[in-house]
């Protein structure tokens, strides 16, 4: 089983900033992905920003050019460096981990989400 734990959401003013951070954890296990996704009131879980093993990262382009991810592989942790922050920013973000335990294939494990609310 791996663990996943975010932090960092909040409260902000539009145009403000915050820094999620999504840390994995568990044994013998190896990440074939890390990311976020968010969920806004009445619409569906949408991906954000993630990065893969080899370090390839992408952006949803709603956040291209105010948003930024980064990765610690030591620490099993990503950052999600939110600047320009805006109204529609505001929803629940997720950090989902792709991660294989041997003997078992690929299995998705998401974090419990952490509030992020922008106000104008």
């Amino acid at each position: 089983q791996v663990q996943v734990v975010e932090s960092g959401g909040g409260l902000v003013q539009a145009g403000g900033s915050l820094r999620l951070s999504c840390a994995a954890s568990g044994r013998s296990f190896s990440i074939n992905f890390m990311g976020w996704y968010r969920q806004a009131p009445g619409k569906q879980r949408e991906f954000v920003a993630g990065v893969s093993s080899g370090g390839s990262t992408s952006l949803a382009s709603s956040v291209k050019g105010r948003f930024t991810l980064s990765r610690d592989y030591a620490k099993n942790t990503v950052y999600l460096q939110m600047n320009s922050l805006k109204p529609e920013d505001t929803a629940v973000y997720y950090c989902k981990v792709v991660a294989t335990i041997p003997p078992r294939l690929e299995t998705d494990y998401w974090g419990q989400g952490t509030q992020v609310t922008v106000s104008s």
